[in-house]
């Protein structure tokens, strides 16, 4: 890793509290596949090298190698991508992963096909984040390629929320301790930006708390048509947009907004 990569993802680190234990995000993530047989349809259609971006842990990037597509995965986060490796190694499958800031990528080889999902696209908070991101999609998208994300609706449910603790769900962890999930959100109308607490209460047999813990993220809602302009500014047409991974029209009670962008041929 090169000193400019370096210090582009300290700048980055601060922001990712809610990832420093990858064994409890697999955990908490435990058989979400939504958007696998999405993005292996694409995978498909495109041919070549797939290029994840914010892969992670390899949840999406392990499986879809297992079926024999070749994949480059990117991340900044040095303990989720090293839980990826070993969970490639544990599977027996090729991937390169690479440690480097999305906004400032520096591959040697341009795919057919590039994503992004999680909804990772909200962590970019500000413009020049968002402008950096694109550029460097484009830098390493061949002409015609797509690239796919994912990102939340930012509808009036998802933004104003009460400013109490709202239940979001329920995971069991490895040694079978129940854990409630919560969380705390506070939405900047300016910066387009929300503040979250999330907070993560186990419990004993007895149903009582044996412990809490208590981490924060920030993330941006970009609005539909906000997003347009942004991507054809980067030389990008959106060809599709759905409101959930089974390809149903986005509509506002929809909780999220996918994205497949065409770079515009040279």
């Amino acid at each position: 890793m090169d000193m400019k990569n370096g210090s582009s993802i300290q700048k980055h680190l601060l922001n990712l509290e809610e990832y420093n234990d990858p064994t409890m995000y697999d955990m908490e993530n435990d058989g979400f596949d939504d958007d696998f047989a999405f993005i292996e349809k694409w995978a498909s259609l495109m041919g070549g090298t797939l290029i994840d971006l914010a892969c992670g842990t390899g949840r999406t990037a392990i499986p879809l190698a297992e079926k024999g597509y070749s994949i480059i995965g990117v991340d900044l986060h040095e303990g989720m991508l090293e839980r990826a490796k070993l969970k490639a190694e544990e599977e027996h499958t090729d991937i390169r992963f690479e440690l480097q800031n999305c906004e400032d990528l520096e591959l040697d080889m341009k795919s057919s096909i590039i994503y992004m999902v999680g909804n990772a696209f909200q962590h970019f908070l500000t413009n020049e984040a968002q402008d950096k991101l694109l550029q460097s999609v484009g830098v390493h998208l061949k002409s015609g390629g797509v690239f796919i994300f994912n990102t939340r609706f930012p509808n009036a449910e998802e933004l104003l929320q009460d400013a109490g603790e709202e239940y979001w769900r329920t995971y069991t962890t490895d040694d079978g301790k129940q854990v409630d999930i919560y969380t705390i959100s506070k939405y900047d109308a300016l910066t387009q930006v929300q503040d979250y607490v999330i907070v993560r209460k186990t419990k004993r047999d007895d149903h009582t708390i044996e412990n809490e813990l208590r981490t924060t993220i920030q993330l941006r809602y970009t609005y539909p048509m906000e997003m347009e302009r942004l991507l054809a500014r980067h030389g990008f047409r959106v060809i599709e947009l759905y409101g959930d991974w089974e390809e149903n029209p986005p509509v506002d009670s929809k909780p999220e907004l996918i994205y497949v962008c065409q770079k515009e041929k040279e």
